[in-house]
């Protein structure tokens, strides 16, 4: 009979003064926990997760060592993590994370020493990836904070967040950390931005909307970062910042068409209502496209192969269009950057059906889909 995995407790061991994202490292450790629905220890002799505050780890260390009884995540020797199971473990364990030494005469628990590069599953993308772990001292915040952010976004996207924005974004959630601004005032500053965008379009104001919507996609990529630095994630939030992402871009292209008046350059009738209804079909069956390849598959389609990976990289989403729509402005014909918009949306949309009818027949024939980047490398 399979053994009950009892949910453990948690608890900090040690002190520690300095601060990561604003936080003390007991609180960090905890609001981690709290995420992981850990209770806090009462009972010596409970199961619990210990960490030892002298460090600083990705949330992921943690969630996988919560399934793993037994199993003491080590650094150099020293416990950084440790399931404990009784009252024996915790207080050898305890011992060794006060005085930062190697952990001996427990051979009954398994050692996870991340020198030696262990890895761990990452559920979202089925990929085995190695979270980090470092000593958390004055010196070394600089390079946590980058490890933590950029550890904080695990999947593919598109060329503007992979590649133009991630240091603004990295300084701007330093910022708002240090002076206590929340993700959910994040969302609201871009959803104000969204809105004026919105609005410069309507008028022809085209560069003044761009501006205004670079900045609201890079405060987008912020308040993601900074709920998982700040480990302040929560399910409004969540409905806020995918709500609007959600929302907006079919309303920023029509009015993007109407616009068009402004410069002289409206679309005839029959143009404006086969590129309005490509655009609103073509974004509605992407995303119908992706969530049946998460339902049926249990994988992003963006992760399956290497392709679709680097296809993310420029499919009809906002971000890429609007580099079609930037590049089309600065030529003077924003009429014709959305229509080419139009177009890359169907295509878009061809392709990633091709690619679900491509995965349903190798599912057909008993071939795998899963993702590439479970693979080796």
């Amino acid at each position: 009979m399979a053994q009950t995995l009892v949910q453990p407790a948690f608890a900090t061991i040690g002190d520690n003064p300095t601060r990561l994202w604003g936080m003390s490292a007991a609180e960090r450790v905890r609001r981690i926990a709290v995420a992981a629905n850990l209770p806090p220890r009462t009972d010596p002799a409970q199961p619990a997760v210990l960490a030892n505050v002298a460090f600083a780890f990705d949330p992921a260390w943690l969630r996988h060592l919560v399934g793993v009884p037994g199993a003491v995540l080590t650094m150099g020797g020293v416990p950084v993590l440790a399931h404990v199971r009784s009252r024996e473990e915790a207080e050898r364990v305890e011992e060794s994370m006060a005085r930062g030494t190697s952990l001996s005469g427990l051979a009954e628990m398994h050692e996870i020493a991340f020198d030696d590069g262990p890895t761990i599953e990452n559920k979202a993308l089925r990929k085995r990836e190695t979270p980090f772990v470092t000593r958390l001292l004055p010196e070394n915040l600089r390079v946590i904070e980058r490890a933590s952010y950029f550890g904080a976004y695990k999947g593919v996207t598109d060329l503007l967040t992979k590649y133009l924005w991630p240091e603004w974004a990295l300084v701007l959630t330093r910022i708002c950390a240090k002076v206590g601004i929340t993700p959910n005032q994040v969302t609201i500053i871009g959803a104000v931005l969204c809105v004026l965008a919105t609005w410069c379009f309507a008028e022809g104001r085209y560069w003044l909307g761009m501006a205004s919507g670079l900045a609201f996609m890079v405060l987008d990529t912020v308040d993601g970062k900074l709920a998982r630095c700040t480990i302040t994630s929560s399910r409004i939030g969540n409905i806020l910042d995918h709500g609007m992402d959600l929302v907006h871009p079919p309303f920023w292209w029509w009015f993007w068409a109407t616009g068009l008046a402004h410069w002289g350059l409206a679309l005839d009738e029959g143009t404006f209502w086969w590129v309005q209804g490509a655009l609103l079909a073509g974004y509605i069956v992407q995303r119908l496209i992706e969530g049946a390849f998460i339902q049926l598959f249990g994988i992003h389609i963006h992760v399956w192969e290497r392709f679709d990976s680097r296809f993310r990289l420029v499919t009809a989403r906002r971000n890429p269009n609007m580099v079609i729509l930037a590049a089309a402005t600065l030529a003077g014909r924003p009429d014709i950057g959305i229509v080419a918009v139009a177009w890359w949306t169907a295509l878009c949309c061809a392709v990633h059906a091709v690619r679900l009818l491509e995965a349903l027949i190798r599912k057909a024939r008993g071939m795998p889909v899963r993702s590439w980047l479970a693979d080796p490398a």
